[in-house]
């Protein structure tokens, strides 16, 4: 009879290489406690990583160039955690920047707004992911792209746009369409809605 490490390992294979999991997911397959121990016993002998408490990863190996085990980005640790919660996130400050390519900075703790539960998650390093929580209507947006842009402004302030940051996000707002992201006009503040019209008409 198999026990409840052999199928949890079995469960964790299916999941496939690259994919991020939680004590949660095991459940039923024995008590709680049960299920931390396999996970323990699976870390200790390398087939899984432990990414940070109650966070785990069936790595992917890169044999290739020879890098060993290909972490997942902060970000994917950040969307799967939202899944599980059933949470909508939205990346802020410097990081949301960085995504859109205004700033080259990748901040150590990144921050993300979300509906769900607020908490702090650390990954080791110095580096963490932190959850603030905000209204579910400020997580309303139907494009992913309008809510990102106009997080990226609030942060960078209406008298702190420069002619490089206007050039920026003209260029990421061409790759999606004008009436896709205005969908979401009623959300952005007017200075906002203003100056991503202007966007499209440049």
């Amino acid at each position: 009879m198999a026990s409840i490490e052999d199928n949890i390992f079995a469960a964790i294979k299916d999941k496939g290489r690259g994919s991020i999991f939680f004590p949660s997911d095991f459940t039923s397959y024995g008590e709680v406690k049960a299920v931390g121990k396999s996970l323990e016993r699976l870390t200790a002998k390398g087939d899984i990583v432990r990414l940070a408490r109650g966070i785990y990863l069936y790595p992917e190996i890169d044999t290739v160039l020879g890098l060993g085990i290909l972490m997942p980005s902060i970000e994917q640790i950040a969307e799967t955690i939202a899944r599980r919660d059933k949470a909508r996130i939205v990346p802020t400050g410097i990081y949301a920047l960085n995504r859109l390519g205004i700033s080259t900075q990748v901040p150590m703790n990144i921050v993300y707004l979300t509906d769900g539960a607020p908490r702090k998650v650390s990954l080791g390093n110095g580096r963490s992911i932190q959850f603030k929580y905000t209204t579910p209507k400020n997580l309303s947006f139907t494009n992913p792209l309008a809510m990102l842009v106009t997080f990226a402004l609030k942060e960078i302030g209406k008298n702190n746009i420069t002619d490089d940051i206007t050039k920026q996000i003209k260029n990421v707002l061409q790759k999606e369409q004008r009436e896709n992201v205005m969908a979401d006009e009623i959300l952005m503040p007017a200075w906002i809605r203003t100056f991503i019209k202007q966007m499209y008409e440049l």
